[in-house]
């Protein structure tokens, strides 16, 4: 599977499982972002992913829209290093943006880094 592309498989969609993923997933909180995660042996890719941005938040669905292709690009270009580390374990992963100003591309580039990498922290502990 190529690395520089965020496909439909790798996308989480399925209702029942993000409804398994709301109510069994572990979470943590890593500004300006809420991460829900859980180990699932099943799943179609390494890691299906789902965005989430308020609308509560953003109002506006262009500003939603624009925080969210900003952080599809910056996981598109960083996921890489991420599968590699997983080795066999898949998990359903959701990202939730929490603050309340529009992002520079940079600075949501910088918190998927981190994040990723805590990420792989909590999940290989």
């Amino acid at each position: 599977m190529p690395m520089q592309t965020f496909t439909k498989s790798e996308r989480l969609s399925e209702k029942i499982a993000l409804d398994r993923l709301f109510q069994t997933g572990k979470s943590f909180n890593c500004f300006p972002f809420k991460v829900v995660w859980k180990e699932v042996p099943e799943a179609a890719a390494p890691v299906q992913l789902v965005i989430s941005v308020p609308k509560r938040i953003f109002k506006r669905a262009v500003d939603r829209n624009l925080v969210k292709r900003r952080i599809r690009e910056a996981y598109r270009r960083h996921k890489g290093s991420f599968y590699e580390s997983l080795g066999e374990k898949k998990l359903h992963v959701m990202l939730m943006y929490t603050a309340k100003t529009l992002p520079e591309y940079k600075d949501v580039e910088d918190k998927i880094i981190s994040v990723l990498e805590r990420l792989h922290k909590t999940v290989i502990s």
